[in-house]
């Protein structure tokens, strides 16, 4: 078994502490640096930039996959249907574009998977009417966007860590599957920051929850941790699926299919899951690392089980990257999906409080 997957594991038998001991010294001075990072900003040494309009951070205390980018689109939708046009700021992970990179203007997207990162690119894909800008500078870019755009707010995709901007919200996603993993920080564990970091958050949103009760432990460290944490519920919905055209397929379409499955994100147990519930055979699975940019020699690969199944099913982050390859000899299909929020009505309540109370100030 791989490392990165090691690290996932909350029960690790004796053997796994010995050999990932060597990643535990590593933790230490990372700790340090995190902390120290912290203080400074606690302490005023250093000061986060002001925008004048809300800017609300999407992020998360773990490494992987616990959400964001599905939260941020449903945000997005979901302020645009109250009235309040917004951007989206992303760091552009593993995108080639430097800071200031308009990736959509809400109509045409300018930019590639690989220029861009591949989230921002499906969030231009899928978001008509909401500019995107990747960089590192995400004050330069929120500037540019309230200049060029006449938005109301700002959402900050993976904008937890991003401490130089200051923030009217700080929504933490913590995925009820995995938690905080066995509490040590990177490179040993999952944590990017202790859980004493967790009190900068003013919300808290647990994905991928079936059932309340399997929520409690993760809610009391939540409660031990953060003197008054407000905490949501949400999960995955499976929608329909997109084919390499763009067209959509219902749900159906899955029922009683062999399908080879193949993704690179970082938990791909939850996307099997969730295609096992829509009823359908999961002959192959092929797992590749998160973020993945596809090759001829991947799809090479993926060719050779073609015939023992039905078709072949990945993630919609996914079939972006694969825009650029000839795929139209496979019978590929992307699972689309939506994050649906258990408290819906009082999560927008709170969020829309934070609009009407910057606009009275």
């Amino acid at each position: 078994m791989r490392i990165d997957r090691l690290i996932y594991q909350k029960e690790k038998s004796f053997w796994t502490k010995v050999l990932l001991f060597p990643l535990y010294l590593l933790s230490v001075p990372y700790r340090w640096a995190v902390q120290a990072r912290n203080l400074s900003y606690k302490i005023h040494l250093l000061k986060p930039k002001h925008l004048p309009c809300p800017v609300i951070s999407v992020g998360n205390i773990t490494v992987g996959g616990t959400g964001k980018t599905p939260l941020v689109m449903a945000l997005a939708r979901g302020l645009i249907d109250r009235g309040i046009p917004i951007a989206i700021l992303s760091r552009g992970y593993k995108g080639k574009k430097s800071s200031g990179s308009l990736v959509s203007d809400g109509q045409a997207v300018f930019l590639s998977p690989e220029e861009s990162g591949d989230e921002p690119f499906l969030m231009a894909k899928s978001l008509k009417g909401v500019p995107i800008i990747v960089g590192k500078d995400r004050f330069t870019n929120g500037q540019m966007a309230l200049q060029r755009f006449g938005i109301r707010g700002l959402l900050l995709d993976d904008g937890y860590q991003h401490l130089q901007l200051h923030r009217d919200l700080n929504i933490l996603l913590i995925d009820s599957h995995i938690g905080f993993g066995d509490h040590h920080l990177l490179p040993r564990g999952i944590l990017r920051e202790p859980l004493s970091h967790l009190r900068r958050a003013h919300f808290f949103l647990l994905t991928k929850v079936e059932h309340l009760e399997a929520c409690q432990p993760l809610e009391v460290i939540l409660r031990e941790v953060h003197p008054s944490p407000q905490i949501f519920h949400s999960h995955y919905e499976p929608l329909d699926l997109i084919g390499p055209e763009g067209e959509r397929e219902g749900l159906h379409f899955l029922k009683g299919k062999k399908a080879l499955v193949f993704s690179g994100i970082a938990n791909s147990n939850y996307f099997s899951s969730l295609l096992k519930k829509c009823g359908t055979e999961i002959v192959k699975e092929v797992i590749f690392p998160d973020h993945h940019l596809y090759t001829t020699k991947d799809l090479n690969f993926i060719q050779k089980e073609v015939n023992k199944v039905d078709l072949i099913v990945t993630t919609e982050k996914d079939m972006v990257k694969l825009m650029e390859l000839d795929i139209s000899h496979l019978p590929i299909r992307a699972l689309r999906i939506g994050m649906k929020i258990w408290e819906e009505e009082e999560f927008y309540k709170r969020m829309m409080e934070i609009f009407s109370d910057k606009k009275n100030g």
